[in-house]
């Protein structure tokens, strides 16, 4: 290989050029390059790499140094307006000889060289400098200024060669090779050989970068969708985990979510978007944000992924996902489960003991158009229950089954705080170096203390709107919150009219303090209210619309034995 290189002007000629090495020396040093430089997508090790190849065959030290913005940002920097170049050391090597060059030159080192300086020019114009020898004047110029005198001394009567590391029309940075003074100097034809050892870096170098972006950019994009601040539902403590894979093939589409819905209940979402990178995440994200809006429709679980399944085919009918999707009661402890696809999940009992929530699996959303089942059931305070991910109980080196059993036995260890539980699922769990995202939710069970809710059972009568009053007021005094107490008891007395007028008894009133006020009155009639503006002249009607003007947000949703009207009023 042939490539013009620079003999700096500055440097003395006079003493006698060594030989270069024989043709078969440096065909079988390009051997052991093509072997060994570029086995990881990784900029520090392909760094590394090429000092295990030339030093010190090649050269007896060695630095790589690349554009600094390539490191920390994976992007080319901007021409800058004084021309000068700001580079990182991601590599160094050096034998015996050059004992003093690592302290001299460590890793990590981030410089600045000006325009004029030899390494800025090979950036700018892509050739390489020689330097036969090193005079001293030079060596005090280019040095630069931390630990200067060790520097000088190092280079003094050195030969340098500073050759460029390009890559696809651009230049990444440079390569150092130095041989000290009573070593042969670098003739012109060592050249061809250095150029082809950084060439064949930069390459991988290069590819190193770009794999490194568009993994960035995929986490990037994966973790902005997923939530940033998870809500705190009444009823529920909950504790999650996202990891990311260890390479790029495994940055995908695993998700989770909490998403309080009408009545203080909450949606439990986990996820997993089969395939990788960026594209994995964004439909991800596609996928969390309509589930969010099916979920404000109140929803059952079957009926939600079963909307995400049509849309998830009109998307792309490549992607496949899998999902549970469930629901829980905090006044009543009910959960609903559904899930299409997905692993199942685990409920640690309030015993230590732990069980399948059996269900049927359902197909993958974007796969068939049949509909879904879910599974309805009680959970005892002090219950956990496990969503995850097959990241977590899957890799090359275990299967489903068994990584199910492994998780069950880590559940059932004795851990108070959800946080601490995570941390050891996800410490036992995970493999190293494996190749799929996790997605982790916890969510325990507590029960709902006297200064959260309250409830009562009022007769099918016109006059237990005035108790409903008395109730609420008695109640809000006892909270502490008496600022929203004439809200509150206009719109529960309202609710309570309309549940005697409209519905069948019996009636229950209930008052459950979350982040909001929330009021709940059940009665027997399936028939849900609706909302209309009444005439000047009309007695009735006005109950709803008094209930819309004063509350945060109302409505109502059927039960087995009827349906509840609810309303939510902002605290103070």
């Amino acid at each position: 290989m042939t490539a013009d290189f620079v003999i700096d002007p500055g440097s003395p000629e006079q003493r006698r050029l060594s030989s270069p090495a024989t043709v078969e020396e440096q065909l079988s040093l390009l051997n052991e390059a093509s072997r060994r430089i570029g086995s990881t997508l990784d900029l520090r090790q392909t760094g590394r790499e090429l000092m295990e190849v030339a030093v010190p065959r090649f050269a007896d030290a060695a630095g790589v140094l690349v554009h600094d913005r390539l490191v920390s940002e994976g992007e080319f920097p901007g021409r800058t307006a004084d021309g000068t170049a700001t580079v990182r050391r991601i590599a160094v090597g050096a034998t015996s000889r050059a004992g003093a060059y690592r302290p001299a030159f460590p890793l990590d080192e981030v410089t600045t060289y000006p325009a004029w300086s030899p390494y800025t020019r090979c950036i700018a114009t892509a050739q390489t400098i020689l330097y036969p020898r090193m005079d001293v004047g030079t060596a005090r110029e280019i040095a630069p200024t931390w630990k200067r005198d060790v520097k000088i001394s190092l280079l003094e009567d050195a030969s340098i060669l500073i050759v460029p590391l390009s890559a696809r029309g651009r230049v990444l940075g440079f390569v150092v090779f130095t041989r000290m003074p009573d070593s042969p100097a670098f003739h012109e034809k060592d050249v061809a050989l250095a150029e082809e050892l950084a060439g064949r870096t930069a390459l991988c170098l290069d590819n190193a970068r770009l794999y490194d972006r568009e993994r960035r950019t995929a986490l990037t994009l994966q973790s902005s969708l997923l939530p940033a601040d998870l809500p705190a539902p009444p009823g529920l403590e909950i504790a999650s985990r996202y990891l990311p894979a260890s390479d790029l093939t495994g940055v995908g589409g695993d998700w989770y979510d909490v998403i309080p819905l009408p009545g203080h209940r909450v949606a439990l979402v986990v996820g997993d978007v089969m395939g990788h990178g960026t594209r994995a995440a964004a439909t991800m994200g596609q996928l969390r944000t309509a589930a969010r809006t099916l979920a404000s429709l109140d929803l059952t679980p079957k009926e939600v992924l079963f909307r995400l399944n049509r849309m998830t085919q009109d998307l792309d009918a490549t992607q496949i996902a899998t999902c549970v999707y469930a629901t829980y009661d905090p006044i009543t402890h009910t959960c609903a489960i559904g899930r299409a696809g997905h692993v199942p999940p685990i409920l640690l009992g309030p015993d230590g003991g732990t069980e399948l929530i059996e269900l049927p699996p359902g197909l993958p959303l974007g796969i068939g158009g049949q509909a879904f089942e879910m599974r309805e059931l009680t959970l005892p305070t002090g219950s956990v229950l496990t969503f995850y991910t097959d990241g977590l109980v899957e890799s090359r080196d275990r299967d489903l089954d068994s990584g199910i059993r492994d998780l069950r036995r880590v559940l059932e260890c004795s851990y108070q705080d959800l946080e601490d539980l995570c941390d050891a699922t996800i410490a036992t769990q995970r493999p190293p170096h494996e190749r799929d995202d996790i997605a982790l939710l916890l969510a325990r069970v507590r029960d709902l203390s006297p200064a959260e809710f309250a409830s009562w059972t009022l007769p099918f009568e016109a006059r237990s709107a005035g108790e409903a009053r008395w109730l609420v007021r008695t109640t809000l005094r006892s909270w502490g919150q008496t600022g929203v107490l004439d809200t509150t008891e206009l719109v529960v007395s309202e609710l309570v009219a309309n549940a005697v007028n409209h519905g069948s008894g019996p009636i229950e009133l209930r008052l459950l303090r979350g982040s909001t006020l929330l009021c709940e009155v059940a009665d027997r009639s399936p028939q849900p209210p609706s909302m209309w503006r009444p005439d000047l002249d009309d007695e009735a009607g006005r109950g709803l619309n008094l209930i819309n003007r004063f509350s945060y947000r109302w409505g109502s949703r059927p039960t087995s034995t009827g349906k509840i009207v609810w309303c939510e009023v902002r605290l103070p």
